[in-house]
C-alpha cells in the first residue's frame, strides 16, 4: 500500500467519500441510520473541521470534529461525570475508512488529527460508537479512551442499538 496522506476535506472529496461510505455501510452497517443520501452525510458545513485520508490521491477515509449537539449522549455524560462545561467538549464524528485499507493505520491517523485539533482548541474529545463496532471500540481503548457509559441509540426508523460513549485521554 502506498503512502496515506491526511488533509482537510475539500468539496471535490465529497462524491468519492460518499462512495466509500456506501461501501462501508454494505460491509458493516455504519452508519446505522443508513445511507439514503451519503453525500449530505459527509458534507458538514457545521463541522469545526473535517479531514480526508488519501491513498494515491483518492479518498479512503474521513473524520470530523463537531460541536456537541443537544442529543449527544457522550457530551452529556462527560458534563455529568467531570462537570466539564459544554464549550470545553468537542465530538469526533463521521469516522469511516474504506474496507480495503482497514488495518493499515488510516483510522488511527484520522483520530490523532481530530484529537489534536480538539486539544489545540482546549477541548476534551468525546464520541459515540455502536456496540456492534468492535474494531472501532478496540481502537479507542488501545489509545487510552475511557468509557463514559452505555446507552441505547434509536434510529429514525425506530431501530434500537446499544452504544457506548467514550472520552479521549487528555
Amino acid at each position: 500500500m502506498g503512502e496515506v496522506k491526511i488533509r482537510p476535506t475539500i468539496p471535490a472529496d465529497l462524491d468519492a467519500l460518499a462512495d466509500v461510505l456506501v461501501r462501508v455501510h454494505a460491509t458493516d452497517g455504519y452508519p446505522v441510520e443508513g445511507v439514503d443520501d451519503p453525500r449530505s452525510w459527509v458534507d458538514l458545513p457545521e463541522a469545526v473541521g473535517q479531514w480526508t485520508a488519501l491513498l494515491e490521491g483518492r479518498p479512503v477515509g474521513h473524520a470530523a470534529l463537531m460541536r456537541p449537539a443537544r442529543e449527544d449522549r457522550a457530551a452529556e455524560l462527560l458534563v455529568e461525570r467531570d462537570r466539564t462545561a459544554p464549550a470545553g467538549i468537542a465530538v469526533l464524528a463521521r469516522l469511516f475508512v474504506a474496507p480495503k485499507v482497514r488495518g493499515s493505520g488510516v483510522a488511527q491517523r484520522l483520530v490523532e488529527v481530530v484529537h489534536g485539533a480538539a486539544s489545540s482548541n482546549g477541548q476534551r474529545l468525546v464520541l459515540e460508537v455502536m456496540g456492534k463496532d468492535a474494531a472501532a471500540i478496540r481502537l479507542y481503548k488501545r489509545n487510552g479512551w475511557q468509557s463514559l457509559g452505555v446507552f441505547h441509540h434509536q434510529t429514525p426508523a425506530g431501530d434500537v442499538h446499544e452504544a457506548g460513549a467514550f472520552v479521549a485521554p487528555n
